[in-house]
């Protein structure tokens, strides 16, 4: 009867077969844990730390891809005994990689750090500028993955994000305090203009009342409108609006610009008219 010892693997034919058995079984393995993490991940009744998990799912393939390297070699006999020359010998070779690769360690460095330190997390809504924006998908060795409101996805080197400042929109408190702001004629009707703006604000999707009970006793508005700046011919009027959830500003915003606008027209409120200097011929 063959009995298969790795020993005795010194043919061709006997260390390929074992070097790819050995490919089948990580690659299974890999499957098998990253399936597991996303049964974890993916588990709404437990609380999971979903930053950590996804990236310990992204590094599974190629932490396992690296114990298998090195189990053939320790494993096939005359691997074992090129590897003690070839690793005496590797110098030159380990400094031309480490060059080339530093990128990549860089990267996957920035990732452990993010991971471990938390800037920011899966899920939260964060900001490097006005055009890179939006919810953090993943976290992998090398990338970050930003999903923005267009449905695109921003993938960011974990070297290049990790030294950048980032306005992170979720990492203590989901609610935010929305500025809303408008422009008046001068001889705008400033209570009216305060009405109008706190009830079309008052149908707005996703806002927070933070009044106190006294404040709601005494009937005072859940919108607070406040006169911040006065011009030669314009009224500078905002509206200060608590919203849930970050990513729903721009649509709050944009649905209550447009009904209060619809109202200014409606009952007559003055908006600002564009003044130009004409200068006389001739002058």
């Amino acid at each position: 009867m063959f009995k298969f010892r790795l020993e005795n693997i010194d043919s061709f034919w006997e260390i390929l077969g074992f070097i790819i058995l050995v490919i089948i079984v990580t690659w299974l393995a890999s499957r098998f844990i990253r399936y597991i993490f996303l049964k974890i991940i993916t588990n709404k009744k437990r609380e999971t730390n979903k930053t950590v998990l996804l990236f310990m799912r992204s590094s599974v393939k190629m932490v396992l891809g690296i114990l298998a390297i090195f189990y053939i070699i320790y494993s096939v006999p005359i691997l074992r005994k090129k590897a003690i020359y070839i690793i005496s010998g590797a110098g030159v070779f380990v400094a031309v990689l480490g060059y080339v690769a530093q990128s990549a360690l860089s990267n996957l460095v920035s990732g452990l750090f993010i991971v471990a330190f938390k800037p920011f997390r899966v899920g939260d809504y964060i900001k490097l500028d006005d055009r890179r924006l939006g919810i953090v998908e993943d976290i992998t060795m090398r990338h970050t993955i930003i999903k923005n409101f267009e449905n695109k996805r921003l993938i960011i080197p974990n070297s290049l994000i990790s030294t950048e400042s980032i306005l992170n929109n979720s990492i203590e408190d989901s609610q935010i305090l929305s500025f809303n702001d408008y422009i008046l004629g001068m001889y705008a009707d400033i209570d009216l203009v305060r009405k109008i703006i706190t009830e079309e604000a008052a149908y707005l999707p996703n806002i927070i009342d933070k009044r106190t009970p006294q404040e709601i006793k005494a009937n005072i508005p859940i919108i607070n409108v406040r006169v911040v700046d006065l011009e030669k011919s314009v009224i500078h009027v905002r509206a200060y609006v608590w919203i849930e959830g970050p990513e729903n500003e721009f649509t709050n915003k944009s649905i209550l610009r447009e009904a209060v606008l619809k109202r200014f027209i409606k009952e007559a409120v003055p908006l600002p008219i564009p003044l130009r200097k004409i200068q006389p011929e001739g002058v």
